[in-house]
């Protein structure tokens, strides 16, 4: 199915994931509203990261994010940033859910976790968006590209967050952390994984940029309006920090380049008759937006990082899946997905 609206996936919760839901309607009613009746929790199905669930008390609905059950890898799985970000990023032009309140007590259901009002609305996640008329298409493109250039020009002063991560520098630190994430899930040699590693350090371009960054900015990412084709929320903000506009931008365009072996992309679409921009078009609107020049100097790098990032999470994926912890009953087979995005992006650096 193309669209599906955010509790679409949402069903019984998993028994790796389950959750005291008396404990929970207790924490609920004191922090974000009362539930006498208690709380309804069913989980979202689909991410690979921190568990999600649908809360629904009779009256209203809410969404919880919460980190994973086990031993987890360092600077992963931070729901507590992902929570603070939204916060500081309401009223700021940036669609962003509604935060209610944050729980860093492990006693209440076993690990931190936070509570979101729920948005109704639509989740593309095709990116050829098969449904929907040529018009559309180009018009949720566009909407998803002016808010990524909006994000990117957020003041971080202003939004309080300039602790939030260090300027500067931002490749070298992210290569430096996905090597040790990737070391630290790693369960077979990836000859493409090796040659990145040795090759990513060695090739940082020089521009320095400066900014909020997503860190895994798609469409599926984002909920659209229930029949405008308007992005109202940006979803997903684990990976967040103080970084370089272009690794979001980068990782947004990496459809254009590569076939998932999951999942449709854009690499090779009749792109006038679809109504979705082409991968220079949307570049081009991008730098118009944020008044940087096009083209883009070292682009390949940028998306070449992305992909290899994504590689090591999946591979971090996979590791979660071998020891039970996952949040999907998928992860298993994501040792493959770490290969073939090793592969794809090796093929496309080692070009450049």
């Amino acid at each position: 199915m193309n669209t599906l609206s955010p509790d679409a996936n949402a069903g019984p919760v998993n028994a790796a994931h389950a959750i005291d839901e008396a404990s929970l309607t207790r924490w609920f009613s004191a922090h974000v509203e009362p539930a006498p009746q208690g709380l309804a929790v069913r989980q979202i199905a689909g991410g690979q990261s921190n568990p999600t669930y649908l809360l629904d008390t009779g009256k209203a609905r809410f969404v919880l994010r919460k980190k994973p059950p086990g031993t987890l890898l360092k600077s992963a799985h931070q729901v507590e940033r992902e929570y603070r970000i939204m916060k500081a990023l309401d009223g700021t032009g940036v669609p962003v859910p509604k935060v209610l309140a944050l729980c860093e007590d492990d006693s209440v259901i076993g690990t931190p976790f936070y509570v979101m009002a729920y948005l109704d609305g639509r989740i593309f996640r095709d990116p050829q968006l098969p449904s929907l008329s040529r018009e559309e298409r180009a018009a949720i493109y566009d909407s998803m590209n002016a808010v990524l250039a909006r994000l990117h020009q957020v003041d971080v002063a202003a939004a309080r967050l300039s602790d939030f991560g260090k300027p500067g520098n931002y490749f070298e630190r992210q290569i430096t952390r996905w090597i040790a994430q990737y070391r630290g899930a790693q369960t077979t040699m990836i000859e493409a994984m090796e040659q990145l590693i040795a090759w990513m350090p060695a090739h940082i371009p020089a521009d320095q940029s400066v900014s909020i960054a997503h860190g895994d900015f798609r469409l599926e990412n984002s909920i659209y309006h229930p029949t405008e084709p308007r992005m109202i929320a940006v979803l997903d903000w684990e990976l967040s920090t103080i970084g370089h506009p272009l690794a979001d931008l980068g990782y947004n365009c990496m459809g254009y380049r590569m076939i998932s072996p999951t999942q449709s992309g854009l690499l090779g679409l009749d792109f006038a008759a679809t109504g979705i921009p082409s991968e220079e078009d949307y570049v081009r609107a991008y730098c118009r937006r944020t008044g940087r020049p096009y083209p883009i100097p070292d682009w390949d790098f940028y998306i070449g990082f992305s992909i290899f990032r994504l590689a090591a999470i999946a591979q971090g994926v996979y590791k979660r899946g071998l020891d039970g912890n996952a949040s999907s009953e998928k992860a298993r087979s994501y040792g493959d997905a770490c290969r073939f995005l090793a592969e794809t992006a090796w093929k496309l650096v080692s070009k450049t």
